[in-house]
């Protein structure tokens, strides 16, 4: 048995390779870039209104007096969406121009309709009337002053989030390179598993399949079910990884059969094949029997997870997902913060993953209650649970007030801090 962090160590060093490909940038959510992606436009694209009002030259404004109104004469008004204006100008025009339209030649301040006062009055206005010195470039969105062409818009091995969505579109790139999604097939394992609704009191239903299916978008990868492995289906399994070994898979999950009862053939099975990196049993609770395997010369990996509940669900997130964020080469997932609400006791030697509830206090704390019911097969704890506590091995005691490590279960903490 190893310890979390050594094992951890490992799946760095058994990282497989993935591919590039491209891909329309509106259809890139939740993908890793694969190389820096640049403006290659400046945007705005030219300088424009950031208010409806009226456009005049500020030179006409230079020698107004306090009380006095000077008359600007109305020769045109623009939209947004429209080609620039290309009236012939003259000292005191003014133009009426709304929200993004093109600042045309000649202009270069705007005043907002708020403070626009009609002559001779707003339904038959002719002029405009100014009673005060206009400053230049007031209300005005210049060319390139949020991107310029050639600046960095999305960081190379960045996942790709509505916001950057936002940014692409807005900026014309229409494809971009990003990783190719991984791709996993999973296989349930057990007699006693059942795809059935209805089943007797000696069988499972089969959820473990479906609550990592339903990561899929969230944690960059592609799902396949394979099944359900029965107690003597070695050969069956075996044959499953030698197809795999030809095939577009990347990624075989299997979810129970690991531990050393007499029917858990998964780690005899995987050890059959020729491997590079290998571990089987770390100290952590739950998923202690967990197993990894990567195949020599090939592009291709395997984890073996416990197959009660909450050791499956918590062995993928803290060994599954930070191995597929080592394969994007993303940066190490950094944990939530929060105050631990109560004292908490576990095995000194053992990493814990807590099922717990986070909270915000009346005086704006945050703080992380470890909820009853950690044993690895209760379910209801983990419904009421929004967040799993890191505990880390080497201690025993954590005291009420000590600041803990969080991780979301369902959502990289990558995306959200």
């Amino acid at each position: 048995m190893i310890s979390y962090k050594s094992s951890k160590n490992i799946l760095k060093k058994g990282v497989i390779k993935i591919k590039d490909e491209k891909i329309k940038s509106i259809n890139s959510l939740n993908r890793v870039s694969s190389s820096n992606i640049y403006s290659t436009i400046n945007y705005p694209t030219g300088d424009n209104a950031a208010f409806d009002g009226f456009a005049i030259n500020s030179k006409d404004t230079k020698n107004i007096k306090k009380k006095s109104n000077q008359k600007f004469k109305i020769i045109g008004s623009i939209a947004a969406g429209v080609k620039p204006f290309k009236k012939k100008i003259s000292k005191f025009n003014a133009v009426e121009i709304m929200t993004g339209a093109i600042m045309p030649k000649g202009f270069d301040t705007i005043i907002p309709i708020e403070q626009i006062v009609f002559f001779p009055n707003k339904e038959n206005a002719k002029y405009i009337l100014v009673n005060k010195k206009i400053t230049k470039y007031n209300h005005v969105r210049f060319k390139g002053s949020d991107y310029k062409k050639g600046e960095l818009v999305v960081k190379k091995n960045t996942i790709i989030q509505p916001n950057h969505i936002l940014a692409l579109k807005s900026l014309g790139i229409k494809d971009i390179k990003v990783k190719k999604k991984i791709n996993i097939l999973f296989f349930s394992t057990g007699n006693e598993i059942s795809n059935s609704d209805k089943i007797p009191d000696w069988k499972v239903r089969n959820s473990n399949n479906h609550y990592i299916k339903n990561l899929d978008q969230n944690f960059l990868f592609n799902f396949k079910n394979g099944g359900i492995l029965k107690d003597n289906h070695e050969k069956l399994f075996k044959s499953k990884i030698t197809k795999m070994l030809k095939s577009s898979t990347d990624i075989i999950i299997t979810s129970g059969a690991v531990s050393a009862g007499k029917f858990d053939f998964v780690p005899s099975v995987i050890k059959s094949f020729k491997l590079s990196n290998y571990f089987k049993s770390v100290a952590i609770r739950p998923g202690k029997p967990i197993l990894f395997a990567k195949i020599r010369g090939k592009q291709k990996a395997i984890f073996g997870l416990p197959g009660n509940p909450m050791s499956s669900a918590a062995c993928f997130r803290f060994f599954v997902y930070p191995y597929i964020q080592y394969i994007f080469g993303l940066n190490e997932e950094k944990p939530f913060k929060a105050i631990l609400k109560r004292n908490f006791f576990k095995k000194k030697n053992f990493t814990r993953f807590a099922k717990s509830k986070l909270n915000t206090t009346k005086n704006g704390k945050i703080e992380v209650e470890v909820l009853q019911g950690q044993e690895s097969f209760r379910i209801k704890s983990f419904v009421k649970s929004n967040i799993w506590a890191l505990l880390p091995s080497g201690k025993s005691n954590f005291k009420k007030g000590e600041i803990v490590d969080c991780f979301f279960p369902n959502q990289s903490n990558s995306t959200l801090l």
